[in-house]
């Protein structure tokens, strides 16, 4: 009996190497631009695990478009497992045949068509993940034999410095290098000297300089002068009925028009309400142009991000002691430890959504549109693993377990999970819905679990402009349902209300609706914002900050 051999992935990795040798333009590591199709030809094989670095914001792109252009008689059936589907490119490998199945995250700008592409039976969908579990199954069972990332620069070397996007570069390389595969990396520039190595050249097998800079999409910047009085309004009652209500000091902020209130409104009402030092001091966050008002005023002590945001980085060196930064005072960010900080170290995550449903379950995922769902059931769970307390953390656990005896009330604290949806989305859908359309989606794709982006039994609080539900107060599921009911307006979930149960949900403040609070609507204006144009934050910046040019209007 011959003894199994137990070097293959190292042999199968020498052999590719060794035929990537023999092309015109490769030179050790170094690999001219015109070459990297025929790169790829040379160390693809069909059925590979591919992750092709794409972010929330930062894009291989180059790569990408090189990926489209291999031949699909040579390289075919591709398993692609990557965070986001942002480009064209991105779905384009499924239609020229190149690739066949698909783990991801999130798809935003490709969402509807890749719906279609499901609907046809063009696309094999592994599972729509949280980007914390596709990392984890990066070292487990979705390892990449080949990966293609982005980077700012490299040395003559191969050393890697990833700038203040550094996002999933971490966890895609030492998966793929330390487990036989090869890394292939797009660079801006290469350069004599670093800032700093990121990656380490042993784990990089070849870069290419990319023939212009690698995309970055600007995810986290808001013009404040397109944020509602409604929203004010909700942003308001936000401060009052949950951060300063709970004394919420560590927290995520989803992306959206309503969180970037909250950020605006901190330093003028929540300092109104003496809540400066006591609410939002420690963030896991982009570096959002709209909370420069905040760090200026003192509010902020410190933000760890996942990405950065295009036109922060004079204002991140500048405030070095708010921002995880280099010696070089750039910004250092990585997704997969904020995704793990926002998870076990927050106390607190308010998002937003497209569908809830009467039991609270939310998700993204809509007929018509796959968003995946990125990093929110990461952020909006409660962690079972977490053993460390706060303030904040303690008293929703004992709102959720009040009345509750035996070993249903063992103590422990629980994570608050916001919800903040206007009632009417665009268009005007429905934000609440007595079905998902995730259950219509799982039928479709042939997925084992509908795409529900964070489970009803994990959401504490859900605010609309009507007023604020408080989940862990309710007694039953009757109530969980009427206190739902109870915010979601004139829609036809709203409507269908018991209205007297939902009187006595609001005696017992289970539902608080704005003058509960002692909010008056007409003081819920513009006026309030601490920043209400883009020129107004670059002024808060004294001048460090630069916004991208789409966002100027002088």
């Amino acid at each position: 009996m011959n003894a199994p051999a137990w070097n293959q992935r190292d042999r199968q990795r020498r052999e590719r190497l060794s035929r990537a040798a023999a092309l015109a333009g490769v030179q050790g590591r170094r690999v001219a631009a015109e070459a990297i199709v025929s790169l790829l030809e040379c160390v693809l094989e069909p059925g590979d695990r591919v992750c092709l670095e794409g972010n929330n914001q930062k894009q291989a792109d180059f790569l990408a478009k090189a990926l489209v252009q291999v031949d699909p008689q040579r390289v075919h059936h591709l398993h692609m497992v990557q965070s986001v589907l942002a480009l064209p490119e991105h779905l384009d490998v499924f239609e020229n045949g190149i690739a066949s199945r698909l783990d991801f995250s999130f798809s935003g700008p490709q969402g509807a068509r890749l719906a279609k592409l499901v609907a046809a039976g063009g696309i094999e969908i592994g599972a729509i993940h949280t980007y914390l579990e596709l990392f984890a199954r990066y070292f487990v069972d979705l390892t990449p034999k080949v990966a293609l990332v982005a980077a700012h620069a490299a040395d003559a070397q191969g050393n890697l410095y990833t700038g203040p996007n550094t996002e999933d570069t971490p966890a895609i390389v030492e998966a793929t290098a330390f487990s036989g595969g090869i890394v292939i990396a797009q660079v801006n520039e290469i350069v004599d000297v670093l800032p700093r190595v990121d990656i380490p050249a042993d784990w990089v097998s070849f870069v290419v300089k990319a023939p212009s800079p690698n995309f970055i999409e600007p995810l986290f910047t808001r013009d404040p002068a397109q944020i509602s009085e409604i929203q004010v309004l909700m942003a308001m009652m936000a401060i009052k009925g949950i951060y300063g209500e709970y004394g919420v000091q560590r927290l995520n902020h989803g992306i959206g028009f309503d969180t970037a209130a909250i950020e605006l409104l901190l330093p003028t009402y929540g300092e109104s309400l003496g809540l400066k030092g006591k609410i939002g001091k420690h963030w896991a966050l982009n570096p959002h142009p709209a909370l420069i008002p905040a760090i200026e005023a003192g509010w902020v002590e410190s933000v760890h991000s996942f990405g950065s945001e295009l036109g922060m980085e004079d204002y991140i060196r500048a405030r070095s002691d708010v921002f995880f930064t280099g010696p070089d005072g750039s910004l250092r960010s990585n997704r997969a430890f904020c995704q793990a900080a926002g998870h076990y170290a927050c106390d607190m995550f308010i998002g937003s959504t497209l569908q809830i449903d009467l039991d609270g379950n939310s998700s993204t995922a809509t007929l018509g549109r796959i968003a995946g769902f990125g990093g929110a059931p990461n952020m909006g769970a409660d962690a079972r693993g977490r053993r460390h307390a706060s303030p904040a953390w303690l008293k929703a656990g004992a709102e959720a377990r009040a009345g509750r005896s035996g070993a249903a009330g063992t103590p422990r604290g629980q994570k608050l999970v916001v919800q903040m949806v206007e009632t009417f989305r665009e268009h005007m859908q429905p934000a609440f819905v007595e079905r998902l359309d995730a259950w219509t989606l799982q039928e479709q794709a042939g997925m084992a679990l509908p795409p529900i982006m964070i489970y009803g039994e994990d959401v504490s609080h859900i605010l609309t402009e009507e007023g604020i539900a408080n989940l862990l107060l309710c007694r039953s599921d009757e109530e969980r349902e009427q206190a739902i009911r109870g915010v979601a307006g004139y829609t036809a979930v709203g409507l269908a209300r018991d209205a007297r149960m939902v009187e006595n949900l609001r005696d017992r403040g289970v539902i608080r609706r704005p003058a509960d609070l002692g909010i008056d609507p007409r003081d819920a204006t513009r006026n309030l914002l601490a920043a209400r144009s883009m020129r107004d934050l670059v002024r808060a910046s004294g001048g460090l900050y630069s916004p991208p040019k789409r966002f100027r209007n002088w």
